[in-house]
């Protein structure tokens, strides 16, 4: 529904529960949905049933005060033509031919603003996500995590919020020095598997070209840093490091390009520690009572905030554990100002999410207990010519973005190969790939697993989801360039005026009425995706609404001779256009105009 047309009924239907409430009742928020058998209406509304307990009434009488009172409303007049009770309680509207002409007016004048709301308005809020260690490549599971946290974002942005997009390194620790380590073992000579090869090292490929590069003394920058150059001394496992930690920032720099997703910032773990950010926590824990000593470790009491047992926060050896800097991490958010937040992680951090809160409780500084929040998604197993693929040459151990992004592209260039070409627009050959991934990686809840079926990414017909999509977008614009040209964009604002009864009205078909109502649909679903972190139910939408053109276009010839009708199913096109438009942004995946 139109927000304005929302507002209406919804003040209509809770005016009429109100009075016949007690003062102090406790009201649901009243929801509107699309009825599972169409002739039924187009809207429904349980509202009735939800109450008829609280206030101790039978849902079929109740339904029947809630309907002669909506009928009694002014605001409602031009809006409803029917309501009916169905079954124990539910209340179907048929909506006026003015209202649903009003949908497409509105997503015809407001263009690219359908949906969204006023940028900033509802404060701010981060979203944390990718987040991978710069040791190897980007693998799948970053990927999806690119795909949910990118298309998130967005969709925060279009519900109006102030996003801030934050990649968190972890830049120290163990697994740095394992990098680095390796690296000096390959320009050692040595090989996985070799005498002398370390037992924690790294064994993808990728190993042996930053190794190359080092004792070539070539210089690399990550997108946020300075230029490290190597010194090309193979004793010099700091100066390994340093060159190792950039070289791969950089390649994963170069992933996220292809892929489309930009950062407001990087944040390095190093740094909590060099600014002191991670001593201060700890000792702020130890002065609140939130930590004991046994067993020669120093232990956080995260079971005074519901986890199953106490945590380790400093072991033997002086280091500290892993959660213990995320507790650092997201007290800099807070200070920052960043008092809504959201961490895309993979279901592997589960665990940790008990262990953050706990500390962060533990420093008594006002976060609430539920922060920060979040996304957990499970992995994505890859397919490719029938059969999984679960290594990559480049990587070692599994399957990279590039790797998928390359495959779903369908030819041989590489994204390296264009780079190293000097193409100034590389990434633009990698368009198709880069829809295919997020739309793939999208179109299932986070918390479910998921297949990508590389075969199918590459098929051009209805089976793979995002050419369905995008192919109900580029046949709207073939119908518009056989009516208007060349130049038939310009042309769209001869349609604001059009007659919409045809598509509207009593004359109208099921296939022109169930698309309108799609249509109606698109800023309500963008506000309760957002509200449940949910950027998965926009794909979801795009594949229902290309199905209901695709219906349309069976059922209805566009460029008829009578000219009020043609102009009329213009009109419902150029919407559906726009809305396809709009969501396919919302997720990051280009509309394009030819296929």
């Amino acid at each position: 529904m139109l927000p304005v047309q929302t507002s209406k009924l919804a003040a209509a239907f809770t005016d009429a529960v109100r009075a016949l409430a007690p003062a102090d009742a406790v009201l649901p928020a009243v929801a509107f949905e699309r009825p599972k058998v169409a002739a039924h209406g187009d809207l429904a509304c349980n509202l009735a049933m939800q109450v008829a307990r609280t206030l101790k009434r039978n849902p079929r009488e109740l339904a029947q005060q809630i309907v002669d009172a909506v009928k009694a409303d002014a605001r409602t007049a031009s809006l409803v033509a029917s309501l009916e009770i169905a079954g124990p309680g539910f209340i179907n509207l048929r909506l006026t031919p003015a209202a649903k002409a009003e949908t497409l007016r509105a997503v015809l004048e407001q263009g690219d603003g359908y949906g969204a709301q006023q940028q900033g308005a509802r404060g701010q809020v981060l979203v944390e996500f990718v987040s991978a260690n710069p040791t190897g490549p980007l693998h799948v599971g970053h990927g999806r995590q690119a795909a949910l946290g990118d298309a998130l974002a967005n969709l925060l942005s279009w519900q109006g919020f102030a996003v801030h997009r934050e990649f968190y390194y972890n830049d120290a620790g163990v697994q740095i020095q394992n990098l680095a380590i390796s690296v000096q073992a390959r320009a050692r000579g040595l090989k996985p598997g070799e005498a002398g090869w370390p037992e924690a090292a790294y064994n993808g490929d990728y190993i042996a070209d930053i190794a190359a590069d080092f004792l070539a003394r070539k210089t690399v920058r990550a997108s946020d840093g300075e230029p490290v150059t190597a010194s090309g001394d193979v004793e010099d496992l700091d100066s390994i490091r340093k060159f190792a930690v950039t070289y791969l920032r950089n390649e994963q720099d170069i992933d996220l390009q292809a892929f489309g997703v930009k950062f407001d910032r990087y944040y390095l773990e190093s740094s909590l520690y060099t600014d002191g950010k991670v001593e201060e926590a700890v000792q702020t824990l130890i002065a609140k009572g939130k930590t004991y000593e046994s067993e020669g470790a120093l232990w956080l009491r995260t079971t005074d905030d519901g986890d199953d047992k106490d945590r380790v926060m400093r072991k033997g050896d002086g280091s500290y554990t892993y959660f213990v800097p995320d507790v650092a991490y997201h007290t800099t958010k807070w200070e920052r100002g960043f008092h809504k937040v959201i961490n895309v992680q993979g279901s592997d951090h589960h665990g940790t999410i008990a262990r953050v809160r706990a500390g962060l409780q533990g420093l008594e500084i006002g976060i609430p207990a539920g922060y920060p929040d979040y996304v957990l998604h499970k992995m994505v197993t890859v397919m490719k010519n029938g059969e999984e693929v679960k290594i990559s040459k480049r990587a070692g151990s599994y399957v990279t973005v590039r790797d998928l992004i390359e495959w779903s592209n369908g030819g041989d260039e590489t994204i390296r190969a264009c780079l190293e070409a000097g193409v100034a627009d590389w990434p633009a050959h990698f368009t198709r790939g880069r829809d295919a991934v997020r739309f793939f990686l999208l179109s299932r809840k986070a918390d479910t697993e998921f297949v990508f079926d590389v075969d199918l990414a590459l098929k051009q017909n209805d089976e793979n989801p995002v050419y369905y999509v995008q192919y109900a977008h580029a046949r709207i614009c073939s119908i518009f360039e056989s009516w208007g040209g060349e130049g038939w964009q310009q042309r769209l604002a001869e349609l604001a005026g059009a007659d919409l009864e045809p598509v509207t009205g009593a004359a109208a078909s099921p296939q022109a009425l169930a698309l309108g109502q799609r249509l109606a649909e698109f800023p309500e679903m963008l506000a309760q995706a957002a509200n449940e972190l949910a950027p998965h139910a926009v794909a979801f939408y795009l594949r229902d609404l290309a199905g209901d053109f695709h219906a349309f276009y069976n059922a209805d010839r566009v460029l008829v001779d009578d000219e009020p009708v043609k102009l009329a199913r213009l009109a419902l096109l150029a919407a559906t256009r726009q809305v396809l438009r709009n969501g396919l942004a919302v997720i990051g995946v280009s509309a394009p105009q030819r296929m």
